[in-house]
């Protein structure tokens, strides 16, 4: 829909202050209707445990509720963390998932535990099946979606000969160097953890080999958006995932905490720092702002598509952001 780069959604169904899981999985539900009505391609859930401000652990679950609730759009993981999961399970959950909702299911995987080790421990029983296998993971899950030969005793069903696109996610150079070789499409982290994009895009361009599954690399990266009707409050808006961040990195996480004027200004030179850096792939401000970072970013990545995450404490101020966001690439597209 952008003239520049597709765009997407990734929704980390925040539980915001005051509210609680069953507003945040109705609001997730709401989200994806309007982004389907406003023409974004996909929208994308990622698996988090024991995070009090995320509501996406289930990430199948939520995926089938909000394929349910829409039509169109493109529906998926990004990602599910293959460590915690045997790949047979998730196999028969996505070969579900496609059998319910035919052409419109996504595969995004990641090695990350997208938790702490002792949550990490208790999902699996066991950290025996560490990030180190993921390659071997990710192979034997996309055997599953292979058809099946007569004398094959253990078959994915359903899973077994269907169509889903598998995306390798990173936040490093590892994924990169992994997507390439297996020559699958490529999403990064860069929403949160941006500092080796630029070298993960490069080394996975370069290396990628073609595959029967994508012919040329595809690269999607992840990037802020809070759009508002001025810089102003949109800055506002802003302020809720910067006290998130500092709270994660300071041992404290929890809900989404509400927007907070001046926030940025009352921290120290370091915490300011930390933020500044993670949340570097960001647009924030009116939707001409937006746009002018957006095109920016897209020309000095050569990304194909942007997953565009907007952590917003005001679920009818985050529905507005991607409405916004919407018209505004419309707009430049026109002008263009």
């Amino acid at each position: 829909m952008a003239g520049m780069a597709t765009l997407s959604v990734l929704d980390l169904a925040p539980v915001p202050e005051g509210s609680d899981v069953s507003r945040a999985l109705a609001n997730t539900l709401d989200l994806a209707r309007h982004a389907e009505r406003l023409g974004y391609n996909r929208y994308w859930l990622a698996e988090h445990h024991n995070m009090a401000g995320i509501a996406s652990a289930a990430t199948s679950v939520v995926i089938g509720a909000v394929a349910a609730a829409t039509k169109t759009i493109r529906v998926g993981a990004g990602g599910v963390m293959l460590p915690n999961h045997a790949p047979l399970v998730i196999a028969e959950q996505f070969g579900t998932l496609n059998a319910l909702y035919p052409g419109r299911i996504d595969l995004g995987l990641g090695r990350a535990p997208g938790s702490d080790q002792a949550t990490a421990r208790a999902l699996r029983r066991t950290l025996q099946g560490d990030i180190d296998s993921f390659p071997q993971d990710v192979m034997e899950l996309m055997h599953w979606f292979e058809a099946a030969t007569e004398d094959q005793r253990i078959r994915a069903n359903p899973g077994e000969g269907q169509d889903i696109p598998v995306w390798i996610l990173g936040s490093s150079t590892y994924g990169a160097q992994l997507a390439a070789h297996l020559g699958l499409p490529y999403a990064f982290a860069s929403h949160f953890a941006p500092s080796e994009m630029m070298s993960a895009i490069r080394i996975y361009r370069e290396t990628f080999r073609p595959s029967a599954l994508l012919a040329k690399p595809y690269v999607m990266l992840g990037y802020n958006v809070f759009a508002a009707q001025t810089d102003e409050a949109a800055r506002l808006l802003f302020s809720s995932v910067q006290q998130a961040f500092v709270n994660l990195r300071t041992g404290r996480p929890g809900k989404l905490p509400p927007p907070k004027l001046g926030y940025a200004e009352s921290l120290g030179e370091g915490e300011r720092a930390m933020i500044g850096q993670a949340l570097a792939c960001s647009a924030v401000g009116s939707p001409a702002t937006v746009r002018a970072a957006i095109e920016a970013f897209t020309v000095a990545t050569g990304a194909d598509e942007l997953m565009i995450t907007s952590q917003i404490w005001d679920h009818g101020a985050r529905v507005r952001s991607l409405e916004l966001l919407a018209e505004a690439m419309a707009d430049g597209r026109a002008a263009a």
